[in-house]
């Protein structure tokens, strides 16, 4: 675990690192990291390297080129989906991983795998700084710094961010007047990965005035032409894996539910999410996948798994959430609560089939190749009627006695 300080100020950067040692920044290619490689820039950093982890967000790749060589960085983009999907969405899953009942969790999951793939190439590069882009009302901070704390980095890391904000209007001019003009237009601040299309800031700001425009909505917008129809999807030992039959990678699933839910107006969540110290901030969220996913995973393990079990399970998925949530993603705990998850999930599979409408969707099927459930109520009764009815033929009156607990 690194014992370092995170870097928290323009002024640290300018004052810690060498300007002509290779550095690393974390890159979205938003409005926030541009800003930040236009500073670099301008406190005269050479070698500047602009990582961007690709989780399958929605960012344009050549845009990001086009603004990263322009503020003098060199971009490097490090496809991550398989991973992804692998280690944190499917974990997720399992974990029926769901902030408070109020939406399924997201960058809690990227965040993590951002700063392991940041901490291999930094250290591959030889670089002296990991430096990001999160500020004090976005949890991103301590997740990011979280998880860079932990793992085997001995640079320095952190975000300027932190103690020194920049107005939005502000990074927007600067850009303006460096010719980065792309981004002049953006109202909110975004981030997008395979699972998941998250908006927050700028015109969401307020909890208590926050329309959402339907512009902002690409997998969930609503397709009015759209006729009901079935969808069945397949589980086995936990993981996603197949649509109507058909078997597909766990990220082509995604992409496809996303699609397919996603047209009918499903997956749009809002809530209240807290910052470090107490204070709630508002985020919107759509997720057409994830709706279904969780939603199926559970019929699934309520088939397969004993009542008892499923109780401690749902105790304990809170925790699982509590300690991604804070950052903790690489920590004792989550690990230790994730081999329970493992352990439920070696026999969690089956099927479920939905009926989809606009708005929402309904059960059709549900099936499992050893299940707990019955298919016949009336034939279970006279079964067990007839077993303990068999029992007390055969045996002695004391034992019968016994068993009826006379």
């Amino acid at each position: 675990m690194s014992n370092l300080s995170p870097l928290r100020s323009f002024a640290e950067v300018e004052c810690k690192l060498n300007r002509d040692a290779p550095t690393v920044t974390l890159f979205s290619g938003g409005l926030d990291s541009a800003y930040l490689l236009l500073r670099l820039r301008d406190m005269g950093f050479t070698d500047v390297h602009a990582v961007s982890v690709n989780v399958g967000e929605a960012e344009n790749h050549d845009q990001k080129t086009q603004v990263a060589e322009a503020l003098g960085a060199k971009l490097h983009v490090l496809d991550c989906r398989e991973r992804f999907a692998r280690d944190f969405v499917a974990p997720a899953i399992s974990a029926q991983a769901v902030y408070l009942n109020l939406h399924p969790v997201s960058s809690s999951l990227s965040r993590p795998l951002i700063a392991q793939r940041a901490v291999e190439f930094s250290i591959s590069l030889g670089a002296q700084a990991i430096l990001h882009t999160a500020n004090r009302s976005q949890n991103t901070l301590r997740r990011l710094n979280g998880a860079l704390q932990v793992l085997e980095y001995d640079g320095l890391y952190g975000s300027p961010y932190d103690m020194e904000p920049v107005d939005r209007a502000d990074k927007q001019t600067a850009l303006a007047a460096a010719g980065i003009d792309l981004l002049r237009d953006r109202a909110i601040s975004g981030d997008s990965n395979l699972w998941c299309r998250e908006f927050e800031s700028g015109i969401l700001d307020d909890p208590e005035n926050h329309r959402v425009p339907d512009s902002l909505f690409q997998w969930s917008a609503t397709r009015e032409d759209t006729e009901p129809c079935s969808i069945s999807i397949g589980i086995e030992s936990g993981i996603p894996v197949s649509v109507d039959g058909r078997r597909i990678p766990l990220v082509d699933l995604i992409s496809e539910l996303n699609d397919r839910v996603g047209a009918y107006g499903i997956g749009r969540y809002s809530g209240l999410e807290h910052l470090d110290n107490g204070e709630k901030v508002l985020e919107i969220r759509e997720m057409p996948a994830a709706w279904i996913l969780l939603r199926t995973y559970r019929h699934v393990e309520a088939a397969c798994l004993d009542a008892e079990l499923l109780r401690e399970k749902q105790h304990l998925e809170q925790l699982w959430v509590r300690e991604a949530l804070e950052g903790r993603w690489f920590g004792d705990l989550r690990r230790a609560v994730q081999a329970f998850m493992n352990t439920c999930s070696e026999r969690t599979t089956g099927t479920v089939t939905w009926e989809l409408r606009q708005g929402g969707a309904d059960t059709r099927a549900i099936k499992a190749p050893h299940p707990r459930y019955l298919r016949d109520r009336e034939r279970w009764e006279k079964q067990s009627i007839e077993a303990e009815s068999a029992v007390h033929r055969f045996l002695p009156a004391q034992a019968q006695n016994a068993v009826s607990g006379v």
